[in-house]
């Protein structure tokens, strides 16, 4: 596998989904890439998280 370039579809700013990235992915069964960087995934995250206390 190679490192793949995606575009995130919060910010658009484009980010790597590494090789070691894609193993983990397959090994846990998702079968969809990620969508968003790991920045805005942290940001929804935190979102969500304040939203349920």
């Amino acid at each position: 596998m190679e490192d793949k370039k995606i575009t995130c579809k919060e910010c658009g700013n484009e980010f790597i989904f590494t090789a070691g990235e894609q193993e983990f992915y397959k090994e846990k069964g998702f079968e969809n890439e990620p969508k968003k960087c790991k920045e805005c995934r942290a940001k929804a995250k935190e979102r969500r998280n304040n939203y349920s206390r």
